[in-house]
């Protein structure tokens, strides 16, 4: 009899690119921004079980997929007091902290094509920076399937 296995690696879904945004636009200003720089068609998915925001892109041409998520959510606690409202911060990815918005890529992104996509993103003045994130520095990468 025949023993199948399966190695763990060969599941790994680390085929995309993952870009980084630093920038104090809300989530629906800076998908906006990139539609008219980028050419895309940013749209908010309301039905995934995300409680982060998620926009979602096809692009036909280059048989990719675009993901635009928050790294950061702001939510308010009521705690007993008259005055005692707390805010409370939660990280997709939390070794990413000064991160605030990511785009992945899923697809075959050629290096062109991204650095042509990344100098497009910095030229909005709206955003402080742009660059790729090294998905090897990353603890939990596995948040990032959707």
């Amino acid at each position: 009899m025949q023993v199948y296995s399966i190695d763990i690696n060969e599941l790994s879904d680390d085929n995309f690119t993952l870009i980084g945004i630093h920038s104090t636009l809300k989530d629906y200003q800076l998908a906006y921004l990139l539609n008219r720089e980028l050419h895309t068609l940013f749209k908010r998915d309301f039905n995934n079980n995300l409680s982060f925001p998620l926009y979602e892109y096809y692009n036909d041409k280059l048989d990719c997929d675009y993901f635009l998520i928050a790294n950061v959510i702001k939510s308010k606690s009521k705690s007993l007091g008259l005055f005692n409202e707390n805010e409370i911060i939660t990280y997709l990815i939390p070794e990413k902290k000064k991160i605030d918005y990511f785009i992945k890529l899923e697809g075959n992104i050629k290096d062109n094509y991204l650095i042509e996509t990344l100098h497009k993103i910095n030229q909005i003045p709206q955003i402080i920076t742009s660059y790729t994130v090294d998905l090897n520095t990353l603890k939990s990468k596995k948040k990032l399937i959707f």
